[in-house]
């Protein structure tokens, strides 16, 4: 069961390297809309300074971390922070800006926390695709760039693999990430990400899921923090905003996403973002 490859076909994530080499003294990463990073840890020792300590919906980070192995770190939104190296001889650091397609609305971004802070050597299978990535930017070659992009894509994927496999260990409690990690709750989610469209009663979930309707109900709130219906509505309309913001007229979107008209459509989209899809996209220019 793939649990992942329909959530970054509808929001893609791209990889864009910026720094390679070491860090000396302060450095400084404003916090910019839709603008994430991943660095990785390559030598070293690294503070970390998050100014205000900026509370967020999966818990505050820290004013202060200190890393003292190889590690990869994941700001999935924006958040300001700052890394305090040596004067010289600094860490060593790889290092790619991400965007998310969808920002925050992204569903992958919305369920993670502030900072994925992982040693390398926890994730199986992340050294080989490490091994690659310093290949390409420790040399210019031709394409490096680009495959490097690529590559850091890659190592991406490979974390969220691992973290869906192991939430409690970056501090995942509840949303999508918990429901992915069981196994039954993934079969529906997964059926439910794969064919929005269809119409999805309690029962068929259920189903899906291999459970009696009560305790998939009772399993998929306690996991995801939300109902099975809720979350279904909340998939499509995010579905429906990303098409919107592309150009797909609101007719053609409503009916490839299982809402009856237009006009189910725009009710349903006002409650969730507060605007007609109309004006939030004017907002959105």
């Amino acid at each position: 069961m793939d649990r992942l490859s329909t959530l970054l076909d509808h929001f893609h994530v791209r990889a864009s390297l910026f720094h390679t080499g070491p860090l000396c003294g302060r450095t400084v990463f404003e916090a910019q809309p839709d603008r994430a990073f991943l660095h990785v840890l390559r030598r070293g020792e690294l503070q970390i300074e998050h100014p205000g300590r900026r509370g967020t919906p999966r818990g505050e980070l820290k004013a202060r971390l200190v890393v003292t192995e190889p590690t990869v770190l994941l700001y999935p939104r924006a958040v300001h922070h700052t890394f305090v190296n040596p004067p010289t001889d600094g860490s060593d650091f790889t290092c790619a800006t991400l965007h998310f397609d969808g920002g925050d609305r992204n569903p992958i971004v919305a369920a993670l926390p502030a900072l994925l802070r992982v040693p390398l050597d926890a994730v199986p299978g992340l050294q080989p695709a490490l091994d690659l990535l310093f290949a390409e930017t420790d040399r210019a070659r031709c394409g490096s760039r680009l495959l490097a992009d690529r590559l850091f894509e890659v190592v991406l994927i490979q974390l969220l693999r691992w973290v869906i496999d192991h939430p409690h260990a970056v501090g995942v409690t509840h949303g999508l990430v918990m429901g992915l990690n069981d196994p039954r709750l993934a079969r529906a989610l997964v059926a439910l990400h794969d064919a929005p469209q269809d119409d999805w009663p309690l029962a068929r979930m259920a189903a899906v899921a291999g459970m009696s309707r009560s305790a998939f109900a009772e399993s998929f709130k306690a996991a995801t923090g939300t109902t099975p219906s809720a979350y279904l509505t909340d998939w499509r309309l995010t579905l429906a905003s990303a098409r919107l913001r592309d150009g797909h007229p609101q007719k053609l979107v409503a009916a490839d996403l299982g809402f009856s008209t237009a006009s189910s459509l725009s009710r349903a989209f006002k409650q969730r973002f507060g605007r007609a899809p109309r004006d939030w996209l004017q907002g959105q220019g």
